[in-house]
């Protein structure tokens, strides 16, 4: 058996599976904004499926940023509260045994590489687009981290040929830049970038569920898809994979894959885009399954 665990910058979600990928047990926790917290509800959730179900042979941790190799470290990660911590060495003490540490967006495309959307395909392109905005590249259902371990990171790569007016409408990133793709197409960037437009203070739920009816919220959606395509066009550029499947809360917006592809053709620097975006199969949280995978 293997447990996998996804962190989130809202919830904490773990995952029981067998050796060959059947799901024994789930459970979804909310993610407490502080390290201890955070520590101890991933390891509240080890040891409750251990306890009803024995002793797991791997324990996967898919989490925002990443562990430095140089420091052990914590660094890039939208829950802040991560960055500079050595998790993966005080989970490892607490636990005391291996625990496999790897970005969630790398975690979310070896799901769908393996048994999702991806499957029987070489290169896919994992992209998470909820809280923040993050990307992971398997290849053969290997997972590539880079040199530096920040492989896929598109969403710190600034928003292509922004307008003054995006540039008005559009709040700085987290991580001190200005213009991040993340700040456009994360959930919080999206309503953030729908505010400051129209003077609101609307959550995405709100501005999308409004979709048709209201020109604000259908403006916002075109403009949304035009931004996601416009910062997918530089993966495609670079990376040129076989299918970019699209992750994380905002996927779940149906308007989405009914518009990216023909949108897409417009910025890839080719005659023809054989890349499909296309919609994860095992979920927003999918994640959880590629962090049990990691072993």
């Amino acid at each position: 058996m293997k447990i996998g665990i996804d962190l989130g910058g809202t919830k904490t979600e773990g995952i029981l599976i067998d050796s060959s990928g059947r799901e024994l047990t789930r459970k979804r926790i909310n993610t407490e904004k502080n390290y201890q917290g955070t520590m101890h509800g991933i390891v509240s959730l080890i040891k409750e499926f251990e306890n009803d179900f024995g002793d797991v042979e791997s324990i996967g941790v898919g989490m925002p940023g990443c562990v430095s190799h140089d420091s052990s470290l914590v660094k890039n990660a939208n829950s802040v509260w991560l960055n500079g911590k050595p998790l993966k060495i005080d989970l490892e003490n607490t636990l005391k045994r291996k625990v496999i540490l790897e970005n969630d967006a790398n975690c979310f495309a070896l799901s769908e590489a393996v048994d999702g959307a991806g499957k029987g395909k070489s290169v896919v392109f994992g992209v998470i687009i909820g809280t923040g905005t993050g990307g992971g590249i398997v290849i053969n259902q290997k997972v590539i981290q880079g040199r530096n371990n920040i492989a896929g990171e598109w969403g710190h790569i600034t928003l292509p040929n922004r307008t003054e007016e995006e540039k008005k409408f559009n709040k700085k990133c987290y991580c001190g830049r200005d213009g991040c793709i993340e700040t456009y197409l994360s959930g919080p960037g999206f309503s953030n970038c729908y505010n400051l437009r129209n003077g609101t203070n609307l959550n995405s739920h709100d501005i999308i569920k409004d979709y048709p009816n209201n020109a604000k919220s259908k403006f916002a959606l075109e403009q949304y898809v035009d931004h996601l395509a416009r910062g997918l066009s530089i993966v495609v550029n670079v990376l040129d994979p076989d299918i970019i499947v699209l992750g994380g809360g905002m996927s779940n917006i149906n308007y989405i894959y009914e518009t990216i592809n023909n949108k897409l053709k417009e910025y890839v620097f080719s005659d023809v885009c054989h890349t499909k975006v296309v919609k994860n199969i095992h979920g927003d949280s999918g994640g959880v399954r590629g962090a049990a995978w990691l072993s």
